[in-house]
């Protein structure tokens, strides 16, 4: 049987995505290939990332010059490359930090220039998103995380700033609609929203790009792989046949406002169980709470063992929370049906009645 899965990640993808992609893998269109041994330079896996890249820009609205493009090294390879590509040596950036992937990203900035670490909410274990901070004018850009999936909190409003926006949106890529022109890059690992580990999508307004006066490593030059297209060197294929799936998928269910909407309506579902049953409690501050990540935590933490035993009898999968935190996490991407999201709001409801 098919299990509920509330994974972080690598997470639920559509199961009609998930069949047609292992038909790719025995024979790739009927062309007698499996997409795994295909070559990249092919005609039939350039129309794949030439797809791919274009429905990103459909779903975005994004002009000529951003470029899409399809890297590896998952979004923690972002970390260095967006300071190696966007901060001058004798420049300066700022990151607000939210969490354990913002504190990564901050640390690998000291080695192209100068961070300023301009807000945080590390005061109370990163429950909560800050707000009213100031952005320095100089600032070669501004980096945010926008959906935290350890403590489950997620941006509702991005500033109104003249500093470009880098935003790492790993966890709730394609889950809502944005305005494209408040952002320099977008970035995210596939593996949460999009696809399967093993790429990693980098959306960069080209206009920023050559301003550093450093020299940078070739493969780490976004301009690489925006003048080859993504194919510098053999990209990962199989994980952007995937993606592509999904972002014809996302097309077909509606766009970005069928996704935020099913999406809140997921969210409402369960933290209104979290808030109205009373062994339940929830972590992250209630305004700032993620549609992507919904963390909470038993009141009587001896129950925890039962309650994870409840789940695995009822087929439900990856809630247990993240090693640092502790608790419960559900995760309902893009992917997770509302009902399977009931099926968790049940057992929480049954588990209270059997042991409230």
């Amino acid at each position: 049987m098919k299990k509920h899965n509330f994974s972080a990640g690598p997470a639920i993808l559509p199961q009609s995505v998930l069949a047609e992609a292992s038909e790719a893998v025995k024979d790739f269109q009927g062309v007698g290939l499996s997409i795994l041994e295909m070559s990249h330079r092919s005609a039939e896996f350039t129309a794949v990332m030439e797809e791919a890249q274009q429905l990103v820009k459909q779903l975005y609205h994004l002009p000529d010059n951003y470029k899409v493009l399809f890297l590896t090294g998952g979004a923690s390879s972002q970390f260095y490359m967006v300071p190696m590509n966007l901060l001058p040596q004798s420049g300066s950036a700022s990151y607000v930090n939210t969490g354990t992937w913002s504190t990564k990203a901050i640390k690998e900035v000291s080695n192209f220039g100068t961070v300023k670490e301009i807000a945080s909410s590390k005061d109370k274990g990163f429950s909560y998103y800050p707000k009213g901070y100031e952005i320095p004018e100089d600032s070669a850009y501004l980096h945010l995380t926008s959906n935290n999936t350890i403590c489950g909190t997620q941006i509702k409003h991005y500033p109104d700033t003249n500093v470009p926006i880098v935003c790492d949106m790993s966890s709730d890529i394609f889950s809502k609609s944005i305005d494209y022109k408040r952002f320099g890059v977008i970035y995210a690992g596939a593996q949460k929203n999009l696809g399967p580990a093993g790429t990693t999508l980098v959306i960069v307004n080209e206009d920023l790009l050559g301003k550093t006066d450093r020299s940078i490593p070739t493969m780490l030059d976004y301009r690489t792989h925006v003048a080859k297209n993504s194919m510098f060197n053999t990209p990962p294929a199989y994980p952007v046949y995937v993606c592509l799936l999904t972002l014809r998928w996302i097309v077909a269910q509606g766009g970005l406002e069928a996704m935020q909407a099913n999406n809140e309506a997921k969210a409402g579902l369960l933290y209104n169980e979290i808030d109205s049953n009373p062994l339940f409690k929830g972590v992250a501050a209630s305004e700032d709470r993620s549609l992507m990540n919904v963390t909470f935590v038993l009141e009587n933490k001896d129950l925890e063992s039962a309650f994870l035993a409840a789940c695995t009898e009822a087929n439900i999968s990856g809630v247990k929370g993240h090693r640092s935190v502790g608790g419960f996490r559900a995760s309902i991407y893009n992917a997770m049906p509302k009902s399977s999201v009931q099926v968790l709001v049940d057992l929480m409801k049954e588990f209270t009645r059997t042991h409230g």
